[in-house]
């Protein structure tokens, strides 16, 4: 190994890693029967003002609202919602309510464009008739002028060069890649 190359460094991360956010301590103080989770934490606050809020309605049960309380902070220190941690689900449902119903395009919400009217017409024309080549004719001549031609019987040396056909009147556009490839082999000379 050359000292000018960099040493190679492998990492991966097993899920013994990944640990939930807890909150075990605060400063030097231990909370106790912790630590707790940020789940934990919320069910025990928002429980903890509804039973101060209607200790009227429930003094009568004695310590049973109390304990439920407790009974569901417990309960909920590793709950899944779909895979997930409650909190974590809770802010998906959140941001699925907060999406705009048609979703988003760029960042912006995708919104159906207005109906209109669609007004359109055609007009019929006679199509032109195709140019076609004219000929030279050729004039007659006497029968007593003419000699018969022959053909040599030794075959020619160089092969018979195929000759493009005329190109049409309108040049037609190639759409696809292989009628590209065609028409740039046409005009090479390369057809056979």
């Amino acid at each position: 190994m050359s000292a000018a190359a960099p040493a190679r460094v492998g990492r991966f991360y097993t899920s013994a890693r990944r640990h939930p956010w807890v909150l075990g301590k605060v400063a030097d103080w231990k909370i106790p029967l912790g630590p707790y989770t940020p789940a934990q934490i919320g069910v025990a606050v928002v429980g903890g003002f509804l039973l101060v809020k209607t200790i009227a309605w429930w003094s009568w049960m004695g310590p049973v609202p109390i304990a439920a309380l407790l009974l569901t902070v417990w309960a909920v220190r590793r709950p899944k919602v779909g895979g997930r941690a409650p909190v974590q689900a809770a802010l998906g449902w959140l941001m699925l309510g907060w999406q705009p119903r048609g979703g988003r395009i760029g960042g912006r919400a995708a919104r159906d464009r207005s109906p209109h009217l669609l007004l359109g017409g055609f007009t019929l024309e006679d199509a032109p008739a195709p140019a076609r080549a004219q000929t030279p004719r050729r004039v007659s001549r006497p029968s007593a002028d003419r000699t018969p031609r022959r053909r040599p019987a030794t075959p020619r040396s160089t092969p018979r060069r195929h000759t493009a056909a005329a190109a049409p009147s309108a040049p037609v556009r190639p759409v696809s890649g292989v009628q590209q490839l065609l028409s740039l082999a046409a005009q090479s000379g390369d057809v056979r």
